[in-house]
C-alpha cells in the first residue's frame, strides 16, 4: 500500500528528530559547562521540541493505523571550539531537517496521500521559522565570540525559540511533556 511508503520514511524521520534532540541536549550541556546558561537553556529546550516533533509523527502514525518506529539514535557532537560552533552546526541541521520534511511531503504528493501532505503542512512552516531563528542566533553570536555575555543578554532579551504552543501543532503521542 501507498500509506506504508510514507510510513515507512516517516519512521525514518522519527530517527532524525530524535538524532537532533540529542544533539541540541549534547550542545546545552556543552554551553552549562561554558556557564553560559542562556545559550543552555535554548538548547535544552530546541531538543524537547525535537523531541515533541518525533513524538507527533509518532501519534501520526497511530492515528493512521501504522507502526511507529522508535530507533536508536547515533552519538552528537559534544565538544565545541567555540560558542560559535553549536549555533553553526544546528542552523546545517536545521536546513538539513527542512530538506527532510521536503522529502517528506514529495513522496505524500506523489502518492496522493492527502492526509501526509496535511500533517506535513505545519512542519514545513515550522522549519521555515527554526532557520530564521537560528540564522539570526548564528550572526549574533558571531558578533559576540569574543564576549560571550553579549549573546546571552540577546537570548535574554529577545527568547527566541520560545514563542509558546502553537494551536495548529498536531498532538504529541503522550500529550507535551
Amino acid at each position: 500500500m501507498a500509506n506504508e511508503d510514507f510510513a515507512a520514511a516517516l519512521n525514518k524521520q522519527i530517527g532524525n528528530e530524535l538524532n537532533a534532540a540529542q544533539q541540541y541536549m549534547a550542545a546545552a550541556v556543552w554551553y552549562d559547562a561554558e556557564t553560559l546558561p542562556q545559550l543552555a537553556g535554548f538548547f535544552y529546550r530546541q531538543a524537547l521540541e525535537e523531541r515533541n516533533h518525533a513524538l507527533m509523527m509518532v501519534q501520526f502514525l497511530l492515528d493512521t493505523n501504522e507502526k511507529p518506529v522508535i530507533p536508536g539514535v547515533e552519538a552528537p557532537k559534544a565538544d565545541f571550539a567555540d560558542i560559535v560552533a553549536p549555533v553553526a552546526m544546528a542552523l546545517e541541521q536545521e536546513k538539513q531537517v527542512g530538506a527532510e520534511i521536503d522529502d517528506l511531503f514529495k513522496i505524500a504528493r506523489d502518492i496522493q496521500y492527502f492526509q501526509g501532505e496535511q500533517f506535513l503542512q505545519w512542519f514545513i512552516k515550522e522549519q521555515v521559522e527554526e532557520v530564521a531563528s537560528m540564522s539570526d542566533l548564528l550572526t549574533v553570536v558571531e558578533r559576540a565570540k569574543d564576549d560571550p555575555l553579549h549573546g546571552e543578554e540577546y537570548l535574554s532579551r529577545e527568547q527566541i525559540g520560545d514563542e509558546g504552543g502553537d494551536p495548529s501543532a498536531p498532538t504529541a503521542a503522550g500529550g507535551e511533556v
